[in-house]
């Protein structure tokens, strides 16, 4: 079956035959796109899924500027592309609930996302992001530079022009201030 033999407009009018037809030319090779960029089967499978919901949802604006193939592929790459940004994303926010020291945020991130879990890990982040305004600058610029930036206190007396054991204390108090922002939140 090649892909002239399939109607766009079949497909445009949601015609079951034609999705069948479409599923048949493209879905292994969206498969074997999306597991060359995770390696992984399940994943593979998953965003194959999404792929294809898409195409199935958004097949009415396609312009037909370029081949369907194209299109297609086009949307797997960007859905592969945007679940590793995600990925990041979601370590580099487990880095810093792991340096802050909240169990409960990095207990949500770690866990698998549903719309609940990302309501919540919104709700942990905008709490935290709360607490650090309440944090002097000096507090927040040593904070963020020991816990975020991984500098080591004496790197950070040194971009701070303070001494070593006031910086420690600056670590310290932030700390402490932070944790007792985040309880006052909690109740």
């Amino acid at each position: 079956m090649q892909e002239s033999k399939l109607d766009i407009t079949k497909l445009r009018n949601g015609e079951a035959s034609a999705y069948v037809q479409l599923l048949q030319l493209y879905q292994a090779k969206v498969y074997a796109t999306c597991y060359k960029f995770f390696l992984n089967e399940e994943d593979a499978k998953d965003l194959t899924q999404e792929v294809f919901i898409e195409v199935f949802e958004s097949v009415k604006h396609f312009k037909e500027e370029s081949q369907l193939s194209t299109w297609i592929y086009r949307i797997a790459s960007n859905k592969c592309l945007d679940e590793i940004k995600r990925r990041n994303r979601k370590k580099r926010l487990v880095n810093i609930a792991n340096k802050i020291g909240l169990e409960s945020l990095q207990n949500l991130l770690a866990s698998d996302a549903n719309p609940v879990k990302e309501l919540l890990i919104k709700e942990e982040l905008k709490a935290v992001l709360a607490a650090m305004n309440k944090l002097t600058d000096q507090q927040r610029t040593a904070y963020t530079l020991s816990k975020v930036e991984s500098y080591s206190n004496k790197e950070i007396a040194a971009i701070l022009s303070l001494s070593l054991s006031a910086t420690e204390a600056l670590i310290k108090r932030a700390k402490q201030k932070l944790l007792e922002e985040l309880k006052k939140k909690k109740k």
